[in-house]
């Protein structure tokens, strides 16, 4: 169980190398299998690798187990957010969450100002000497996802909420080990209270106003006004916040992650051309955007790709048991498996082929399973699909030569992830 308090946080919380497993991991479960307890941020816990189990605990939740997060990670978000909720108001939350980031809005209203703002991004950084590539991805996203979500903000506001979003991170508590994630800590805690208060402005001045706008504001507002509603004005500002801030910070590193493996290996990045190339070219409108066919049935090693960057990142969650401990589930190590996956740290998009990657399986937890399930993984998937489409076809990149990514237990970038572009010699 480790040391008194602290239990063994210090070792969970310890970077290693990408390619390997948590240390502390791979020394319980030699010593004890799949299933161990221990004592991390001062919470007893039972830590589960087991594919079988994680998959009976997500399906189970409300029935045999209860969500529950440390306290460290509720305070920022608050106890309004969606992540904390369960049973039928966490069903009834996430339900309204898809009306934004659901395939039937990200098909009619979503794509097409997210295919213009990333080209629109990119060709301003092939002006630049080099940038910092979760920077330019969590704009990005912020510039189009915003007007989405509130369409009528003066350009001061949106400017203000924007800047809230983007300074939105949980480097600091995948890097708690440290004490710069203190400083972290309080540049999340200062975006989540300021954010969370224009919010707030925001959504009192649109209810008094009562103007119609097709947005997702109007979308809660009229969940709101619905009889036997299940949640109130505190619940619905956290939501908007939360799904913002949190769309931007995981999908940006997932980006990172992609161009990071994909430039070092160029077996990847010639089968990435060769796909977007094709599709340029069977294209009948030469100046349209990628379109949603494109997307789901064209990008077929594209989508094989995001799978394996995505099952390399994905974390676990905690579910109360009997007795205050707490069930930590890790679906990333069986991905990590090698009597499931052949050389299961050796980046092959191939080893995919074939299979189903949206719906997920006991053996493939990319986005969780069960009710817990994400909801924005439809977004995240399209987001850096297209954001892939545009660099390997249109310009040359490289990427600096410090570029490292550790696990603490989530992915982290130590020295950023930065790039360099400019416009390819020819462009298909």
């Amino acid at each position: 169980m480790g040391f008194p308090i602290i239990g063994e946080t210090f070792g969970y919380f310890k970077p290693h190398g990408f390619y390997e497993l948590s240390p502390i991991l791979k020394k319980k479960m030699l010593r004890y299998g799949p299933l161990f307890r221990t004592n991390i941020l001062g919470v007893k816990t039972v830590v589960s690798t087991d594919m079988d189990v994680n998959m009976d605990i997500l399906r189970h939740e409300n029935k045999f187990f209860s969500l529950s997060y440390p306290d460290g990670l509720v305070k920022p978000l608050g106890k309004d957010s969606l992540f904390f909720k369960t049973g039928n108001i966490h069903k009834h939350i996430k339900h309204i969450s898809m009306r934004l980031l659901g395939s039937e809005n990200l098909k009619q209203k979503i794509i097409k100002d997210m295919d213009r703002v990333t080209q629109e991004h990119l060709s301003l950084k092939a002006n630049q000497e080099r940038f910092d590539v979760k920077d330019a991805v969590s704009s990005l996203i912020i510039s189009h996802l915003t007007p989405k979500v509130i369409s009528n903000l003066k350009p001061e506001t949106q400017s203000k909420l924007m800047k809230n979003f983007n300074a939105f991170s949980f480097d600091w508590f995948r890097a708690s080990y440290t004490l710069s994630a203190l400083r972290g800590l309080y540049n999340t805690l200062w975006a989540c209270r300021e954010g969370m208060q224009l919010m707030k402005d925001i959504y009192a001045r649109r209810k008094t106003s009562r103007e119609k706008y097709d947005d997702f504001l109007e979308t809660t507002l009229d969940e709101l006004e619905k009889e036997g509603s299940l949640v109130n004005e505190d619940v619905i500002v956290s939501l908007i916040f939360t799904l913002c801030c949190i769309t931007q910070d995981t999908t940006s590193k997932a980006t990172c992650m992609a161009l990071k493996f994909v430039s070092e290996n160029p077996k990847v990045l010639a089968e990435l051309k060769r796909e977007h190339e094709a599709i340029l070219a069977s294209r009948e409108d030469k100046e349209g955007g990628v379109t949603w066919e494109e997307y789901r049935h064209k990008m077929t090693f594209t989508n094989m790709v995001t799978s394996l960057l995505l099952s390399s990142k994905a974390m676990g969650a905690g579910y109360t048991i009997p007795a205050g401990w707490i069930v930590m589930v890790i679906p990333s190590v069986v991905h990590l498996d090698p009597e499931i996956y052949e050389n299961p740290f050796e980046f092959n998009p191939w080893r995919w082929e074939g299979k189903e990657l949206r719906s997920g399986s006991k053996t493939f937890m990319v986005f969780g399973a069960g009710i817990r399930q994400c909801a924005g993984s439809e977004f995240a998937r399209l987001q850096i699909s297209i954001f892939l489409h545009h660099l390997v076809t249109t310009y040359d990149f490289s990427l600096s030569k410090d570029c490292e990514v550790v696990r603490v237990p989530g992915a982290l970038f130590p020295n950023g992830i930065y790039m360099n572009i400019s416009k390819c010699s020819k462009v298909t």
